[in-house]
């Protein structure tokens, strides 16, 4: 059964569904890793000298937080019949060296939309309320944005 039939069947008889994720990972040599999920893999940039072809840890956690944040678009604007053409989320992080940490997480989500402010504070605060990864991160550290508009009215 799909996952979203699952928790949707479970919300229904008031039951607490635990969804669980898993992948592989795995090093290939000194300069990179391969990250394996279903029929996805993925590169890794596990060099201590960086390469420019992988995105490295920091940069693999910000993707996650977009994606989940562009997911939640996807899972939003049906339910609130909202009408977009696009959008793009821009990530910023603060990493301390001692101890090594992420002290904090910018970002910008820009919706290509006519829809009004205040149904783009709506979605806003649907794709925060709803999402998994941004939720993680938000009780870890600063997580930080606003949601902006590229077309004008």
């Amino acid at each position: 059964m799909h996952p979203a039939i699952q928790a949707a069947m479970a919300d229904l008889l008031g039951e607490k569904l635990m969804l669980e994720y898993a992948i592989q990972a795995r090093r290939i040599d000194a300069h990179g890793s391969l990250a394996s999920a279903k029929d996805a893999t993925l590169v890794l940039d596990t060099d201590l000298q960086g390469r420019p072809d992988a995105f490295n840890p920091v940069e693999l956690l910000l993707a996650a937080v977009a994606a989940c944040m562009i997911k939640g678009v996807e899972r939003v604007t049906p339910l609130l019949n909202f009408e977009l053409n696009g959008v793009e989320v821009r990530l910023k992080a603060a990493r301390q060296d001692s101890p090594p940490l992420i002290t904090s997480i910018d970002y910008e989500i820009i919706v290509d939309t006519a829809e009004s402010d205040q149904r783009l504070d709506l979605l806003h605060k649907n794709i925060r309320k709803y999402g998994t990864i941004s939720n993680t991160v938000a009780r870890a550290t600063a997580l930080d944005g606003r949601i902006t508009r590229r077309t004008v009215l």
